[in-house]
Parts: C-alpha cells; sequence; structure tokens
C-alpha cells in the first residue's frame, strides 16, 4: 500500500514512511492511492470479531510494510479493558466500545473509554504504540507538534507520555478549552511534555502547526512530527469502530446503518467516509456542528467559507469551535475525482483567507452519491438535548455528543439504524451539565480533584516563529526521560 498526497506534487511513500511527518511536502494530506475494499463475504467472517481482531482486520489492510506479527502485537497491547476502563455501569469492559441503546433504531456509539474519557483516545493510544515502534526501529528520536482544542492534546499527551525519544508541544488556545480539559493537559508533569497556551483561537494553533509543517528545513532538521488528525494512522485507526459499530447494530450485511458524527475537524467523519468507501454498508454520513457551521455551510450550498479566527465562536461545546478544517481536504479531494491540480486551485483560495464554490463544475453533486447529510446545533439546542436524553433514558451527554444527537434526531429513517459517535465522558464539562440538568456528572476514579494539581505551561503569541525558537530551546532528543 503506498500513499499519495492530496495536492499530487509529492512522491508516494509507505505507511510507515508518511506516519511520523503530518503533512505531505507538498502541503496536502496523505491519502491510500486506493481504498481497500472488503466484499460480502470478508464482511460476514469479520461480524463477531473482537475489537482487536477488528483493527487488525482493517490496519492490516493499510500498513502493509509492518510485519504482521508486529502489527498485531501493537494493536493487542493498545486495545486492552485495562486501558479502556471507563464504560458504563452494565456494560462489557470488553468490548472496548460498546453501544448504548437508547431506543429502537437510535443509539451512542460510545468510543470515551480510554484513559482521557474522548473519542481522540481510540486512534491516539494506537498512534503511541505505532510512534514508539518505529522510532525504535530507526533509533531516532521525534519532536511532536500539534494543535489542540480540548481533547486532541489531552489524548496525545497521555499517548505519549514517558514514551522514549519523544517530546511532544502541544498547542491550545488561551484561556477556550474547559477547566477538566486544561487541568488534565496542564497538570501532567513528565518532562516530555510541553503545553503551550496561544493567545488566539483554535485556528491560530492549527495555523502555527501548518506554517512549521511547511517550513521543511526546520521540520527535517528538528524531526517534526505531527498527532493531530493531519496524521494519516489517526484517521486509519479510526475507521475501525465504524466496523464495530455497524455489526453491534445488524444482524446481517444487507442491513445499511447511518452514523451522525459531531465535526470539527472533519476527522472522525472522514474516517467513516473511507470506511464507506471500503465497502461497509454505510446510508448516511450526518455532519453535525456547532455555530461554527463551516462544514454545514458547505453540505447545505456546496461553498466552503472558513470564517478566520476573528469570527470563529467560543462555544460550550469547545472542541468544535473550529473554522478551518483539517481533514476536508482528504474528502474534497475524492469528491471532485480525486484531481490533485483542482485540490491545488482550490485550497490556494483557502490558504489565502478565500473561499470556494463546488457548484461551479458540478462536482457539489456527488456529495449526495458519497450519503453526506448535515445539520447545525446551537447553546440552546445542546442543554435541552442534554436535559431530554437524561429525562427520558436516564443518559448522560456531554455537549459535543448532544450536538449529534440533536442533529441525528432530524435525519432518522424508518428501518435505518442512527448511530451517534459519542466524543466525552459528561465530566470533562461540568459547568454546561451543571447549567443543563442542576447536577454535576460523575468522575472516573482519580481525576476528583484534576483542577487542584499543579500546572505546567507557557503562554505564548500565536506566532510561529517563537513557536520554533520554543522548540528549539527545550528540545530534549536522544536524552531519558
Amino acid at each position: 500500500m503506498k500513499y499519495i498526497s492530496t495536492r499530487g506534487q509529492s512522491p508516494a511513500q509507505s505507511f510507515c514512511e508518511i506516519l511520523l511527518g503530518g503533512l505531505a511536502p507538498d502541503g496536502g494530506l496523505y491519502l491510500p492511492e486506493t481504498y481497500p475494499h472488503f466484499s460480502d463475504a470478508e464482511l460476514a467472517q469479520m461480524r463477531g470479531m473482537t475489537y482487536p481482531e477488528l483493527a487488525f482486520a482493517v490496519l492490516s489492510r493499510f500498513a502493509t510494510d509492518i510485519p504482521a506479527d508486529d502489527l498485531k502485537a501493537i494493536i493487542d497491547k493498545t486495545y486492552t479493558a485495562e486501558v479502556y476502563c471507563n464504560v458504563r455501569a452494565g456494560e462489557d469492559a470488553q468490548d472496548i466500545t460498546p453501544l448504548h441503546t437508547l431506543e429502537p433504531g437510535l443509539a451512542l456509539l460510545c468510543l470515551s473509554n480510554g484513559p482521557t474519557l474522548a473519542f481522540k483516545d481510540m486512534a491516539m493510544q494506537l498512534l503511541g504504540n505505532l510512534f514508539e515502534y518505529v522510532l525504535a526501529k530507526a533509533g531516532q528520536g521525534i519532536n511532536i507538534l500539534g494543535a489542540t482544542s480540548g481533547d486532541t492534546g489531552s489524548s496525545a499527551e497521555y499517548a505519549m507520555r514517558g514514551k522514549q525519544g519523544v517530546n511532544v508541544f502541544m498547542l491550545s488556545p488561551h484561556g477556550k478549552m474547559s477547566r477538566f480539559q486544561t487541568a488534565q493537559m496542564f497538570s501532567l508533569q513528565d518532562p516530555n511534555i510541553y503545553n503551550i497556551a496561544v493567545k488566539g483561537v483554535f485556528d491560530d494553533c492549527q495555523d502555527i502547526v501548518k506554517a512549521v509543517s511547511n517550513d521543511h528545513a526546520f521540520k527535517q532538521a528538528n524531526r517534526i512530527g505531527a498527532v493531530n488528525s493531519i496524521n494519516w494512522a489517526r484517521v486509519a485507526a479510526q475507521i475501525v469502530y465504524y466496523f464495530k459499530g455497524y455489526f453491534a447494530a445488524t444482524t446481517d450485511n444487507s442491513q445499511q446503518v447511518s452514523f451522525t458524527v459531531p465535526s470539527g475537524n472533519f476527522g472522525n467523519v472522514c474516517a467513516g467516509h473511507i470506511a464507506r468507501m471500503m465497502g461497509l454498508p454505510i446510508r448516511h454520513l450526518v455532519v453535525a456542528t456547532n455555530e461554527n457551521d463551516v462544514l454545514d455551510e458547505f453540505f447545505r450550498t456546496g461553498v466552503y467559507r472558513p470564517r478566520g479566527a476573528a469570527n470563529t465562536w467560543h462555544t460550550s461545546s469547545p472542541s468544535m469551535d473550529i473554522s478551518k478544517a483539517s481533514n476536508f481536504e482528504r474528502f474534497v479531494f475524492d469528491l471532485v475525482g480525486r484531481d490533485a491540480d483542482q485540490v491545488r486551485e482550490l485550497w490556494g483560495e483557502v490558504d489565502n483567507g478565500g473561499a470556494f464554490n463546488l457548484n461551479v463544475g458540478g462536482s457539489f453533486a456527488n456529495v449526495t452519491e458519497f450519503g453526506f447529510q448535515s445539520g447545525a446545533s446551537s447553546h440552546a439546542n445542546r442543554m435541552q438535548t442534554i436535559r431530554n436524553v437524561w429525562e427520558t433514558y436516564g443518559v448522560m451527554i456531554d455537549t459535543h455528543t448532544a450536538d449529534g444527537v440533536k442533529v441525528a434526531l432530524e435525519y432518522r429513517e424508518a428501518g435505518v439504524p442512527m448511530l451517534v459517535l459519542e466524543t466525552a465522558l459528561p465530566a470533562k464539562f461540568e459547568d454546561s451539565i451543571r447549567e443543563a440538568l442542576g447536577r454535576d456528572p460523575v468522575r472516573p476514579a482519580g481525576m476528583e480533584a484534576l483542577e487542584s494539581l499543579p500546572q505546567r505551561f507557557e503562554v505564548m503569541e500565536a506566532d510561529a516563529e517563537a513557536i520554533k525558537g520554543f522548540i528549539v530551546q527545550h528540545t530534549r532528543l536522544g536524552q531519558s526521560h
């Protein structure tokens, strides 16, 4: 399996070659040259597999340059009941991602049972083990530079803490995450973890990561790697739980399932798109946004119009406070028939602060063929949805999952199960849960006094050159942590 850039001007590379790097040298994102496809017979064989078995069946199609025994060992180390130990009462801890049925035809796919209580753990824990494996083979180290609007940062840091030869430099928007999210990250005292609170919004953080990644000389000299969902391995790992959810909600492969996915950076739902391209019988992929509705606007109108930092709302579902969805380029590459020249032209407009309209040329018509729908949610919507789900089903959900449930209810179809991808446990957003329900969510053991722990972080301007200087100053590659 070889990987190509969405912008068509970088050589094809293997899975391990692109694992550590993030963006392609031409500024594009890597995708497989062709998507592997599962036949009906193969899907039938996969039904009933455990999560590690299913992960191996899917990921072995992508990581073809890792020996099968090694890949299986990495997967088995990652997906254990000991790591994913925050399952709801009464659910099977061995299940990793249990399906929680709210009512017939409507369910939550529970993805937040990992160490940081967010769906990002499902991919990031695997990424940490893959990094360790590849770096040990090469005898090298890496400086990971990432940006987070809330959950990616803590998930990456918990996956990489203490890893030999790995430093993590994580950018987050200063004062714009929940108190729990902030404490999860900033309370880590591991010497290979560096938290940088950027004066700005998430898009500023993401722009810095892209600027550093596009400085090829600096990237090579300082061995800069990526853990954001621009990293293909993150997306590949997320494909697995679409298969898991589908098999849990159906009895045979003649049935279809729809998924509603709370979306900010488009990585999670992009994985669903690829699962569908691989032959999984997905009827619709429903994109749910908050007030930062750039993606919803696109799926309604064909116009992709990032709003910029000054017009990005700070909301009660902060992990989706994103105007420029970095993974969207992967989907558009497929939408325009994998025309890299067109993608390069479109993102030239975006990178210059502009917009594009895919009605021109007719590519937008393909959205229906790819099964996409969308909707948006507001603060009032998510508060009401949290109340309704609690009062109706006795289930407490976080604000992002509430955005998903709100939009899912608008698109339910008779006879087609609708699965909402849960994004985080409600403990991460106590203030909003208290506002909606007048009570605090239960915290997992060991996290009761998280905010009272000492915090270690740096506040910096949104300046790529300053961030580069910080990385150089604090690099500890080759030293034990």
